[in-house]
């Protein structure tokens, strides 16, 4: 027996040997995994660091960035024609209320414990709710304590701020009159979580004058915030600004300011721990300085005004340019309103009133006129250019054209008899020029009108200028009307009817080109002291041509439809030269006619000899069948700009300094 058990013991211990050659397969794939098990390990803790960092970043990190204050907007001698004014609020910062607010809930939780049944019992996020509202409604009650006023707190909006903006102060009073301002900032504790803020909003000094021009700013949560670190991190941002209109929506990147602000970490329940990592302040916007002159700006709007008490639903606008460098010196557009309204909103009155009076139009750049007899100076360049008249040509006025089977009259329905071309222009005979029209041509005409560049958009640096009609010839009309081409309507564009249309801005430009005896004037409202004159294509008309029509719109301020500018207004000494116009637009109703709109012009440059400015007036009625021309009405409105240019630049007129020099004070 001890034998057996000594056989089987050896036996035992010889099959369990050192080593077993069927393990040896797995030995290379355990070295394998550990190899990869290392290098991932190594990949993770080597490689991958940076990313891992940024991602931890990324979670207890957070950027909150202010906007920069805009640039400023100066006329040509720097007077503010738009600033920043400060704007008082006050704030309560909910990620320092975190104690209060769990305390408040602890309160409120104990005490519907001792009133309610627990199956009543709110849920633990009604509780949060209940408690955030109470905390945050007390200290809006101190604020209505110092201050008088009667505010509550709007749930919705509290919660949604706490939601997504928990970092950023949650505003409770808007709009702190400088007294409210004083009293809590002397009141409240400076560690308090509730405090007094100031920031940047715009403010227009001279209220609605050139209101269309400037333009106006609206609410805006995308922030200019270039160069500012932290571009992976969460951020949240105060509200800015942007442009929508006008030179503020133009030159909406040069004006917004560089975005400041500050890098904080935060807890898990985004909550704002230590001081701020990384700190930045607002860079103000660049400032602008426009080619306006606000004195030339009131008078314009103060013209225009003056024409609405002879009628009170009168609309219109004005434009005047440096004739030597194109710059805008006054652009005006009536009714208009006041900029400020926009600040912090437009209310819904305001917009009703707006748009009931047609305010939101820019006449002078978007209003599309038949120009009347102010276009009578282009059909005389073209006329002269076709070689259809000569020096000393006249015509016999009889009162009334026919052309084809309809009778066309003259101007108030005179009858001018023998009459040449600058009697034509100064007593503005329709028979004389639709007789010189014909003979030139439509063709000749719409050439003509494409040297001075009508039918295409001036470029001036406003958003929304209409193009215009191109001036009307038979191709033209058979490619847009699907029409023939008719000798009436040669007619019509003779006398500034019919289809041609352009803007104030436009018309503008040709009085200016027209006194420097060029073709093309491109306006512009930035202002540059070196700018220099302009030189385009010149009209190409021999010198005594071209002087016969400087001549006769000369003699229409002296003794013409304009001469109302030199009788009533005294401005003879500075040598005025323009030209009047009178147009009509049919209005139907339900296609039945209810009589004509009309519209007055005038368009004019002085002095004669040396011109220094050019202006133009459009004044719209809105009541069909009223008559009016525009000798009678918007040549008193020229008056008064040219005026006042000369009283502030009487070295350009040739007259000795005044006295004294009123110029526009803020109101």
């Amino acid at each position: 027996m001890t034998e057996r058990t000594s056989e089987r013991s050896d036996s035992l211990v010889e099959s369990h040997k050192g080593y077993d050659l069927r393990l040896l397969f797995f030995y290379p794939a355990i070295g394998a995994l550990l190899l990869v098990l290392v290098g991932g390990l190594a990949y993770q803790q080597l490689i991958k660091t940076d990313e891992y960092h940024q991602r931890e970043k990324q979670q207890n990190q957070r950027r909150i960035l202010t906007p920069g204050p805009r640039g400023n907007i100066f006329d040509r001698d720097g007077r503010l024609l738009v600033k920043n004014r400060a704007r008082f609020y006050a704030a309560v910062n909910l990620d320092e209320l975190r104690d209060e607010f769990r305390l408040a809930s602890f309160k409120i939780s104990r005490n519907y414990r001792d009133v309610v049944d627990s199956k009543e019992m709110p849920s633990s996020q009604q509780l949060r709710l209940i408690a955030r509202y109470n905390v945050v409604q007390s200290y809006l009650d101190k604020i209505n304590q110092i201050t008088g006023r009667s505010g509550k707190v709007d749930a919705a909006k509290l919660n949604k701020h706490f939601s997504s903006q928990l970092l950023l102060p949650y505003t409770l009073a808007d709009e702190l009159t400088p007294d409210e301002y004083a009293r809590l900032l002397e009141q409240l504790p400076v560690t308090s979580p509730l405090q007094v803020y100031a920031e940047s909003t715009r403010e227009y000094p001279y209220k609605a004058s050139a209101a269309h021009t400037l333009g106006y700013v609206r609410p805006f949560d995308e922030l200019n915030e270039d160069d500012f670190p932290g571009q992976g991190l969460s951020t949240l941002k105060m509200r800015g600004t942007i442009g929508k209109d006008g030179l503020e929506a133009r030159f909406n990147d040069q004006l917004q300011g560089k975005a400041g602000g500050a890098i904080y970490r935060v807890d898990p329940s985004g909550y704002r721990i230590d001081p701020p990592l990384d700190r930045r302040l607002p860079v103000q916007g660049h400032d602008i300085k426009t080619s306006l002159d606000i004195d030339l700006q009131l008078a314009a709007e103060q013209g225009v005004e003056n024409a609405a008490e002879v009628d009170q639903k009168l609309a219109g606008a004005v434009v005047a340019i440096d004739v030597k460098t194109g710059e805008v010196l006054a652009l005006a557009s009536m009714p208009n309103y006041d900029l400020n309204n926009f600040n912090p909103r437009l209310t819904t009155e305001d917009f009703n009133e707006m748009t009931d009076n047609g305010a939101w139009s820019n006449r002078a750049i978007q209003g599309l006129y038949p120009p009347g007899s102010t276009f009578k100076i282009l059909i005389a360049l073209a006329a002269y250019q076709s070689g259809a008249m000569k020096m000393h040509d006249t015509v016999t006025c009889n009162g009334t054209l026919m052309v084809g089977k309809r009778a066309f009259p003259c101007h108030g329905g005179f009858a001018h008899g023998e009459i040449g071309l600058e009697r034509a222009i100064a007593k503005s005979c329709n028979i004389f020029f639709m007789t010189e029209g014909l003979a030139a041509g439509p063709e000749a005409i719409a050439s003509e009108a494409k040297l001075f560049h009508f039918g295409e958009p001036t470029n001036i640096e406003l958003l929304h200028e209409a193009r215009g009609t191109v001036i009307p010839s038979p191709e033209w009309k058979e490619r847009t009307q699907h029409q023939k081409w008719f000798p009436g309507d040669t007619a019509n564009t003779s006398i500034g009817q019919g289809y041609v249309l352009v803007t104030p801005l436009q018309m503008a430009c040709f009085a200016a080109s027209i006194a420097r005896g060029e073709t093309y004037t491109p306006p512009t409202l930035l202002h540059d002291p070196d700018r220099p004159r302009l030189h385009t294509t010149p009209i190409g008309l021999p010198a005594q041509q071209y002087a016969s029509v400087m001549a006769g719109m000369r003699e229409c301020v002296e003794s013409g439809t304009a001469r109302r500018l030199n009788l009533a207004m005294h401005l003879n000494a500075y040598k005025i030269a323009g030209k009047t116009g009178t147009a009509q637009k049919a209005v139907y109703e339900h296609g039945v006619f209810k009589g004509n709109l009309n519209y007055a012009w005038f368009m004019g440059f002085a002095p004669y000899d040396d011109p220094q400015i050019a202006i133009v007036v459009m004044l719209e009625g809105n009541v069909p069948g009223e008559e009016y021309g525009g000798g009678d009405m918007a040549a008193p409105v020229a008056g008064g700009v040219f005026q006042k240019f000369f009283e502030k630049h009487p070295e350009k007129a040739g007259l000795p300094p005044p006295k004294a020099l009123r110029t526009a004070s803020v109101p």
